[in-house]
């Protein structure tokens, strides 16, 4: 009976896991694109880069999916966000790379000027629930950067740490631009 109840925990919650991430990849052109039905789907990948924040690694690959039929292309990142409890994907739109681009950069260099008001919040959320994170809950000290998925944990970033992250998802688009203009 033991046996029994041990392998059904495993399957329900290896469910709850496949159902999370197929939720995460219909929320993107390249999600739907990929989760298509009656074809063969071909997703290539590439490892850009990773940086390491408050015991996380996040990290950004490239994707190119790839419809043989019709030989029809999707492209984007997918950003993995590893702790030591799980790993999450974040897809991000090839179209949505360049606003998240400019947004980290913008959230990584904002003032108390912001606004009147003694704190803020700024953030930038990607189709998926990928977020970027500006705060401070009062006028001194620093302001503090987050990296957040959906409902998850906040995941503190340094200035150099959301520099670090810019620059690898302007890498990843720098690549997905070449691989297009190869075609």
């Amino acid at each position: 009976m033991l046996k029994f109840l041990t392998t059904l925990i495993a399957i329900c919650s290896f469910a709850f896991v496949v159902r999370a991430q197929d939720t995460n990849a219909l929320k993107t052109s390249i999600g739907n694109f990929e989760a298509r039905t009656g074809t063969v789907i071909v997703k290539g990948f590439g490892e850009i880069g990773s940086v390491t924040a408050n015991g996380a690694t996040i990290s950004v690959r490239c994707k190119e999916s790839t419809d043989v039929s019709s030989n029809r292309k999707q492209y984007g990142l997918a950003v993995f966000i590893a702790t030591s409890q799980h790993t999450d994907i974040a897809y991000v739109d090839y179209d949505e790379i360049e606003s998240l681009t400019s947004s980290i950069d913008y959230l990584g260099k904002i003032s108390y000027n912001v606004t009147s008001l003694p704190s803020f919040e700024a953030t930038y959320t990607t189709r998926s629930g990928l977020r970027i994170v500006a705060y401070s809950p009062r006028r001194q000290g620093g302001i503090q950067n987050f990296l957040q998925y959906n409902d998850g944990p906040r995941i503190p970033l340094s200035s150099d740490q959301v520099a670090q992250l810019e620059n690898l998802i302007g890498q990843a688009k720098s690549t997905l631009d070449s691989l297009q203009n190869s075609k």
